[in-house]
Formats: structure tokens, C-alpha cells, sequence
């Protein structure tokens, strides 16, 4: 079997990927939010044009499967009708904006995501997955997620910090996107082909002492499953929301809006907590702690089907738990206790790593799996 294809590029809405069950069409909520009427369209969308789920992706972005090329268009155009398109196919692109969930409207937060968005145009040329985060609550939440360049707080204040060093230069709000703007200059003049992340340019390049000497401020702690000031918060087994149960849900709980978070979280603004078994309810379900990617035949690399062995083996791990259908690693960056790498059929164990890391074990069937220690 050759070896699986890095694409380089995150599907859009504009710039869909083939998929073995159709395109994937990604939509980018501005401030990781869409209202309630946003919400239900796009829930009408997926079951009118996709598979009937939406994807919710660890860059915070929501996802349509299983579109037909010829109702591309058509979905676009209904997109465009909700304000979840960017007219602007370039600014679509560039409009990776990670931003921390529990804002509040007009803060610190809002303010800054919303004169990013505004300014897009004056980056310079980026690479396709390069991003932002915007992280500027009381404690940061983002420390962990994917981002090149980051607003946080700091110490002694905002700061502007590239992702890779250890400390971050202070900023005024009213010149800190001016600054962003510059350092992002600074990356598109030295990255290259093999360097199209912020840490590898910063690991070759030393970072000028401008941009550097003030101390990030504490992480916060991770949000989960249950209750916030902004309203309840529930999780999405391997990042799916059934379309039409969150389309009653949103009804049901009576939100204002949708909050999107990189974490397989949502949240609903101004709702009721109210039962939900088609959505995590609780912090400790396994399921929260088990990343699966969509797997065989739903992608064209992957080389094993994945979520039906991540359901029957989560309670099975006593940590973090990650099917991957091929070497790639989509669902999940970072190292997990376990990891099970598809490869012709059957899967290589990892332990304590990535999905591209050497395996103690290779050519383990999913009836092996089931009965084996996996601690």
C-alpha cells in the first residue's frame, strides 16, 4: 500500500476535497459563532446536500460530508443566503482564526478577532493551514492548539507571541493587529517549502529580540462537558453532530447561538441545560478522551474502518485513545496513550505517540485488539 498523501491544504467552502463519500465542504464561523438561525440552516444544508452530519474539526470549523459536485454551487449559494461564506475566496483561505469560546460580546476578544477578520487582506502570502489565535480571556485556553501566531495575555499585559518562542513582545490593543500584520511579514519572508509552520521558521531563523520578553499568563483549565456563565456545554463523539439532533436540540434548549471550539466541545449560548443523549454530557465519558478519524471508506487514504473499533475499545484505556485509518494522523496532533495506525487492513500499535511514530507492534487484527492489554 503507498504511502498515504499530505495534501498540504485544508478543505474550504469555496476550495471543497474529495473524499470517498463525496466533497467535504468547510465552513469557518466568524468568532466561533453562529446564531440560532445560522445553526438550523446549516443543519438543513447537511441533510439536503450531505450525509446528514456536520464535522466539527479541531481548528474550531464545521464540516459538511458526502456533497455531490453538482450540488456545490447550489450549497454555496445557500451559504452565501446565511452569511457563512466569504465572498472572497482569497480572504476565505485566510481566515484561520482560532478564537478562545467564552468571550463575552464587544471584550477584548471580539474586538481584536473582528479587526483581524477586517484586515485580512493585509497579510501577506501565507501558507494554506498557517493560523491565528486569539486567546485574550483571563487564562489562556489555546496553549495546546494549533496556531502561528498568537494574542494572549501575558503578565504584564497583551501580547503578541510566534508560535515556537517561549515569550511574546507586549502590544497595545490599538496597534496590536499593526504588529500581528508585521510578524506575519516577517514568517512569509523566510518560510520555504519545508518550513510552512511558525515553529519551524522560529527553530532556523532566530526571532529578532523585538518580538520576544514577555511571559505568557497561565493556562486555564480545559473546558468540559457540563455547565458555563454563557450556557451548557456538550461534546461531540469523534467531532459528529447529527445534523437533525442538533437542529432539535438548538430548538429544544432555546440558544441564542452556537459556540464552536477546537476541542470537540459546543456550546450553547443563552440555552438550557437539558438532556441530550445523542451528545456528551459527561467529563469523564471515555469518549471524550478517544480521537477517531473518519476512516475506510469514508476517506480514500485511510486503510482500516476506525470509529466502530474506537467505540468498542474506549473503555478499554485508561488514557487518551487514537484511531488513525492511515500514518497521517488527521484526528489528533499531539501523542496519545495509544494510538492504532491503519495499514492494509490491519493496525500497528503506538504507545505514548503520533501516528507517524515507530510502533511497538504491527499487523494486529481488530479481533486481537479486543481481547489484548492495551495499558
Amino acid at each position: 500500500m503507498s504511502a498515504p498523501v499530505v495534501q498540504g491544504w485544508c478543505p474550504g467552502a469555496h476550495r471543497p476535497m474529495m473524499s470517498g463519500d463525496g466533497l467535504v465542504v468547510r465552513v469557518r464561523p466568524r468568532l466561533a459563532r453562529l446564531d440560532a438561525e445560522q445553526t438550523l440552516g446549516l443543519c438543513g444544508l447537511a441533510e439536503r446536500f450531505g450525509n446528514g452530519t456536520i464535522d466539527l474539526t479541531n481548528r474550531a470549523n464545521l464540516q459538511l460530508r458526502g456533497v455531490d459536485e453538482a450540488d456545490h454551487e447550489p450549497l454555496l449559494t445557500e451559504l452565501a443566503k446565511s452569511n457563512l461564506l466569504d465572498a472572497e475566496p482569497g480572504i476565505e483561505v485566510r481566515r484561520n482564526i482560532l478564537v478562545s469560546p467564552l468571550y463575552r460580546k464587544g471584550d477584548l476578544t471580539a474586538r481584536l478577532a473582528q479587526e483581524l477578520i477586517d484586515r485580512l487582506g493585509e497579510l501577506p502570502d501565507l501558507p494554506a493551514k498557517f493560523g491565528f489565535a486569539i486567546d485574550t480571556g483571563p487564562q489562556r485556553l489555546l496553549a495546546g492548539d494549533s496556531a502561528d501566531i498568537r494574542l494572549e495575555i501575558g503578565i504584564d499585559g497583551l501580547i503578541l507571541r510566534a508560535d515556537g518562542a517561549e515569550t511574546g513582545r507586549f502590544v497595545a490593543e490599538s496597534d496590536a493587529i499593526d504588529h500581528l500584520i508585521r510578524l506575519a511579514a516577517w514568517f512569509a519572508e523566510r518560510s520555504t517549502s519545508e518550513t510552512r509552520r511558525m515553529t519551524r521558521v522560529v527553530a532556523v531563523h532566530p526571532l529578532p529580540d523585538e518580538w520576544q520578553g514577555s511571559t505568557p499568563g497561565p493556562v486555564g483549565h480545559p473546558l468540559q462537558p457540563g455547565t458555563s456563565d454563557l450556557g451548557p456545554v456538550y461534546g461531540a463523539t469523534f467531532g459528529q453532530l447529527p445534523a437533525r439532533k442538533l437542529n432539535d436540540l438548538m430548538k429544544s434548549s432555546g440558544a441564542a447561538a452556537l459556540r464552536v471550539t477546537p476541542w470537540r466541545l459546543f456550546l450553547l449560548e443563552g440555552g438550557a441545560a437539558i438532556p441530550a443523549p445523542d451528545f456528551v454530557t459527561n467529563a469523564t465519558d471515555p469518549l471524550m478522551s478517544t480521537d477517531a478519524c473518519p476512516g475506510a471508506p469514508l476517506c480514500p487514504q485511510a486503510q482500516v474502518e476506525t470509529r466502530e473499533i474506537a467505540r468498542a475499545l474506549a473503555a478499554r484505556v485508561p488514557g487518551s485513545l487514537h484511531i488513525s485509518g492511515c500514518s497521517k494522523g488527521c484526528a489528533r496532533m499531539s501523542p496519545a496513550d495509544i494510538t492504532l495506525v491503519g495499514r492494509d487492513g490491519q493496525f500497528d500499535l503506538v504507545k505514548r505517540g503520533r501516528a507517524g511514530d515507530e510502533p511497538s507492534q504491527r499487523g494486529l487484527t481488530a479481533e486481537t485488539l479486543m481481547t489484548m492489554d492495551l495499558t
